[in-house]
């Protein structure tokens, strides 16, 4: 019996740590959006209606930290800064795809019978 509390509350610590990694209010429309490949930091903005600049600086600093996505600056005036997924970043594509599908899938209906 200790033994399943111990499993459950070690599957809970997961999902508190994958949550901390990619549960941002931003962080899948992010890297959602860098699925087709490297973005720089203005078609970031503009691809995810809504995000501010602070909080998409945030965001992107907090994936990199975590390995979801890699920064690399150009020594350019002003400089150009573009971001891609790494690979632990990329194997996220078939899990928000399916989310993206659930979301369709329900979150609309939903919405439509609450109103």
């Amino acid at each position: 019996m200790s033994e399943k509390k111990i499993k459950k509350n070690e599957e809970r610590c997961a999902l508190q740590d994958i949550l901390t990694i990619i549960g941002g209010k931003w962080s899948m429309s992010i890297i959602y959006a860098l699925f087709p490949g490297k973005k720089r930091f203005s078609e970031l903005e503009r691809l995810i209606p809504g995000i501010n600049t602070r909080m998409l600086v945030k965001e992107l600093k907090n994936m990199e930290a975590n390995g979801i996505v890699v920064r690399q600056v150009f020594a350019t005036v002003p400089p150009t800064v573009e971001y891609t997924l790494t690979v632990k970043g990329q194997k996220l594509e078939p899990i928000i795809s399916q989310l993206m599908q659930w979301g369709v899938e329900f979150v609309d209906k939903e919405a439509a019978i609450l109103k």
